[in-house]
């Protein structure tokens, strides 16, 4: 396949793009700015365009396909020759989608602590040996990757961000993925980017919600009165799975979860990550992974 990056200097197009290069893919981009980390592995992997800037005759109709960056504008001199060619062209949420669309998709939303959420289920999952694919706003790590993709896994585990594609496209990126399984962590409306109003930010949470599968889960925080509102008044036809922050004792100042073995010391847990503990340890049993066989991970996992 022929793909060619419009902005393939941002952070998670230049992941996708090296990834689908050792997939085998012809793949060239182009940006007007590349920074580091972005400049290093494209010149790593020989995709860094020879020049910078946009240039239209980049574009051939013998692409199979254009994906395209957050920051690209709609008056983009090769998004323009794209659609002249009507070569199909992707936000990379939607080639992502489409890219997993046999796999089950796991979707993690909500204003704030969604990272702290997919970060503890990634630890577990790695601390298992189980792999999956996932796209994550913040590696575990320094040696860490924000996106994984392979050909054989069956989960992928995604960071979805509720927030506009852009180039005119007002779906947010988590609705793109139609999950299997979601969650939830909360909403708060802080006049975000993009939303002038917090009654649009929220409608934006119900058409996520309603973008679940048939069938699927969605897990959600009993403790956003929000949250609530939104899951009980749904007409998608899903499961849903109420959390909440578990029970604990704090002794000499450090924090000891209840656990049905008995308590537990969360040394590099905080009392206001203890939600999203919850809320993880219900993907995680969702994904295959037994209550036991979390709070062991856990006890290692490092913020």
């Amino acid at each position: 396949m022929k793909i060619h990056f419009i902005g393939v200097g941002e952070p998670i197009l230049c992941d996708l793009a090296v990834i689908l290069k050792n997939f085998g893919y012809k793949i060239s981009g182009s940006d007007q700015v590349i920074e580091e980390p972005a400049l290093t592995k494209l010149k790593k992997y020989s995709l860094l365009p020879e020049e910078k800037g946009w240039d239209p005759d980049k574009i051939k109709n013998d692409f199979d396909a254009v994906i395209i960056g957050t920051e690209v504008q709609e008056n983009n001199p090769e998004l323009e020759r794209t659609k002249d060619l009507e070569v199909k062209f992707f936000t990379y949420p939607e080639f992502l989608f489409e890219f997993c669309k046999d796999k089950t998709r796991v979707v993690i939303g909500g204003s704030q602590t969604k990272s702290d959420v997919a970060a503890v289920i990634l630890h577990v999952m790695q601390y298992h040996q189980k792999d999956i694919d996932f796209l994550i706003n913040k590696p575990l790590n320094s040696e860490e990757e924000s996106l994984n993709l392979s050909a054989h896994n069956d989960f992928i585990l995604i960071e979805g961000d509720e927030f506009l594609q852009g180039t005119g496209n007002d779906t947010p990126a988590f609705q793109v993925y139609q999950p299997n399984i979601a969650l939830l962590s909360e909403i708060k409306w802080n006049n975000q980017k993009g939303f002038p109003s917090e009654e649009k930010y929220i409608a934006k949470f119900q058409e996520f919600i309603a973008s679940i599968v048939k069938g699927g889960i969605l897990v959600y925080n009993e403790e956003d009165e929000t949250l609530v509102k939104l899951a009980e008044a749904t007409e998608n036809q899903i499961r849903k799975h109420p959390y909440a922050t578990p029970a604990y004792q704090i002794v000499d100042n450090e924090i000891y979860l209840e656990t049905p073995e008995g308590d537990m010391p969360l040394e590099n847990f905080q009392k206001k990550q203890l939600s999203s503990l919850a809320g993880a340890k219900w993907i995680c049993q969702h994904m295959g992974i037994d209550e036991d066989d979390f709070y062991e991970a856990i006890i290692e996992f490092e913020p």
